[in-house]
C-alpha cells in the first residue's frame, strides 16, 4: 500500500520559515513527480510547487522567490522550504505524488493527509 506521510507544519509569525517534508513509501518503481498543494478555508486547492523525476521545478507565482522545493531520491522524500511566510500562506498543505508502482508499473496519483501551516500577522 503506497502512502505519503507529511511533517513539518505548524504556527509561525509572519516573516518566519518552515520546512515541510513528505516521504513516499510502498511498492514504488518510479517517482514521476512530487509536489505540494495547499487549500485555505473557503478556497479551492491550489498548486504550490512541483518537481519532476528529472529535477525540473515549477512554482506558483505567489511563492516564487520565497519557497523552494527539493528532493532526496534515495529517501523518496520531497521538501518544501518556506521562507518569508505571510498570513496569506496559511492553509493545509498537501503532498502529491505521481508514482509508478508494483510489478505492472501502474501509474497513479497519491495524496498525503495534509499538514496545517498557520502564519500569524
Amino acid at each position: 500500500q503506497e502512502q505519503l506521510v507529511e511533517s513539518g507544519g505548524g504556527l509561525v509569525q509572519a516573516g518566519g520559515s518552515l520546512r515541510l517534508s513528505c516521504a513516499a513509501s510502498g511498492s514504488i518503481f518510479k517517482i514521476n513527480a512530487m509536489g505540494w498543494y495547499r487549500q485555505a478555508p473557503g478556497k479551492q486547492r491550489e498548486l504550490v510547487a512541483t518537481i519532476t523525476s528529472s529535477g525540473r521545478t515549477n512554482y506558483a507565482d505567489s511563492v516564487k522567490g520565497r519557497f523552494t522545493i527539493s528532493r532526496d531520491t534515495a529517501k523518496n522524500t520531497v521538501y518544501l522550504q518556506m521562507n518569508s511566510l505571510m498570513p496569506e500562506d496559511t492553509a493545509v498543505y498537501y503532498c502529491n505524488a505521481d508514482l509508478s508502482t508494483g510489478w505492472a508499473l501502474k501509474r497513479g496519483d497519491y495524496w498525503g493527509q495534509g499538514t496545517q501551516v498557520t502564519v500569524s500577522a
